[in-house]
This record gives structure tokens, sequence and C-alpha cells, in this order.
């Protein structure tokens, strides 16, 4: 195999070529303005698989072996770029509005369970900050609301009879590995205040661990959002700064799958940049002090 030492030349076609390929496999479009990053991403992987020749890797990404490679790729295309809290204004939507009518609803009807889905969650800052928001949530309308069982002790995370479960997703393993250890830096930790820090984090030298109680609601698994095998009957679904790499045709197919992911009147939290506005008419949009949500729209008989 020859020794890669200087940038393979790639022709517009072969580009072409990759571009379908990328779309094919996971809908991410590269279209002109995002094309340098796409080049530049395919010469590291052809340094790092030592070849010399955009042939020779297209044939290992089609053939039955590369299906690591072809892994490998994907994961240099995405850039998992996350925080804690994040958009702080459509969090708060999400604890003190969205969360409070969803809890409501349930009781009325005595289903006691809540399931979320983070669809995209890098390494995992924003499922774990669902999961604080949640128990903080259920916490205060336990308060409020207060139901006839009996409190365990310890006092449970999760007040009973309510049962949580927070499935994170994204394309990317590295990420996945990263959330699932859910030890952050300091610099990573700065967005979460010292009462959230106390709750859920553990100070070990200079690092943070999330608390069991906290990593138990979470669980993570490798979901491509081309595909249709996606989890069904959430009551939330946050899929933000995803749908940006998507063309439109890929948006509009995506949020269809949302809605068949979503339970009735279940909610979807797209990134401050993007919107359902143009792509759909089977949600309507919540906004409030500039937090913005969309909730799934029943169909009428």
């Amino acid at each position: 195999m020859a020794t890669f030492t200087v940038p393979v030349n790639i022709s517009e076609a072969e580009l072409k070529l990759l571009q379908t390929l990328v779309y094919q496999e996971c809908g991410m479009h590269f279209d002109e303005r995002r094309v340098h990053f796409l080049q530049d991403r395919l010469q590291r992987r052809l340094k790092a698989c030592s070849l010399d020749s955009f042939y020779s890797y297209y044939r290992l990404l089609t053939s039955r072996d590369g299906k690591g490679e072809l892994s490998a790729l994907l994961e240099n295309l995405t850039v998992n770029e996350t925080s804690f809290f994040r958009n702080k204004p459509q969090l708060e939507l999400f604890q003190k509005v969205i969360l409070e009518e969803i809890l409501h609803r349930k009781q009325s009807r005595r289903d006691w369970t809540l399931r979320c889905w983070s669809a995209g969650c890098s390494t995992g800052q924003e499922p774990y900050t669902m999961a604080m928001q949640i128990a903080d949530a259920l916490a205060y309308y336990y308060l409020r609301n207060p139901l006839p069982f009996e409190m365990p002790s310890p006092k449970p995370l999760i007040p009973p009879p309510w049962k949580v479960e927070i499935l994170a997703s994204d394309i990317s393993y590295a990420a996945l590995r990263s959330a699932q250890e859910a030890s952050y830096s300091d610099l990573q930790m700065e967005p979460v205040d010292y009462t959230y820090r106390l709750r859920y984090f553990d100070k070990s030298g200079e690092r943070y661990a999330a608390k069991k109680g906290i990593k138990e609601l979470v669980h993570f698994d490798f979901h491509n959002l081309k595909t249709e095998f996606l989890p069904q009957r959430n009551d939330v679904i946050f899929c933000r700064n995803v749908m940006i790499y998507f063309d439109e045709a890929e948006q509009k197919r995506l949020i269809d799958k949302f809605y068949r992911c979503l339970n009735p009147e279940g909610y979807l939290f797209v990134g401050h940049a993007e919107s359902l506005f143009g792509l759909t008419d089977k949600f309507r949009m919540i906004h409030q002090n500039n937090g913005t949500a969309y909730q799934r729209i029943e169909a009428t008989i």
C-alpha cells in the first residue's frame, strides 16, 4: 500500500460521487459553501488509510469490509459542538411550561411514564441537561401535587410512581463513548451553576463526573437519522443544530419521521437557527420569552 505524503488530487466528479454516498448514508448535504470542509476531511481519511487515490478509498468505503471506515468518515464530517444548558430561553420553556403541561396531562390519564429523546446528543451535555431539568421539574411538581404513594428512603431522584427514560443517540461512536463516561472538564462545566453541580456531579481532581442517579436516566445508542428505525413513543424530542446539515428534502423527511416518533401532542425542539416554517404543517409553534418549541398537531376527524 502506498505511503501518503502529499494531498491527493480529487476531481469534481469524484467529489460529487462522495457527496452522493454521504447523502445516501446519513442525509448530510455538502453544498458549495461546505465543500472545502468535505475535501479537508477526505484528505485526512486518505492519509489515515495510507491511500494515494480517491478510487482506492471509494472502493474501500463501498466494500463489505469498509463499514468501519465509512463510520470513521461520517464521524469526521460531524461537528460535535455542544454544551450544558445551551439556549437557556428554550430550556426554560421546556422545564417551566412544557414539562408542566405534559405532567398534568399524564397524571390525569394515570400515565406515569415520561420518555424523551436527544437526537444528535454528541458528548452528552444535552441529555444530561434534560435529565437534571426533568428531575427538578418532577420534584417541584410533586410538592404541589402530592400523590398517595409512600416515598422510599433514601428519597429517589424520580418520585414514584413516575418513570423517566431519556434516550440519547448520535452517529458518532466516539461521541457516544465520551457521553457514556459522563466526565467533564472545568471548561465544559462552566454553564452549570453551583447547585446543579452539587446535586448531580461528583468532583474528582480536575473533572466532574455525573452521579449514578442522573446517569441511570439516560440511555445512549447509535442511530442514523437517515433510517426509518428510530425511537418511537416519545413525549419530547430534542434535535438541535442537526437539520442544518441537511437539504430541504431531507429536512422534510426528517420532520415527518419525528412526527411519527412522537406521542400525540408531543413536542419537538430544534436549534436556535432552525425552523419548521415552510417545511411542514404538522406542528404548531410555541414561543415564549425567546424560547421556541413545536407541538405535534393531531388530525381531526
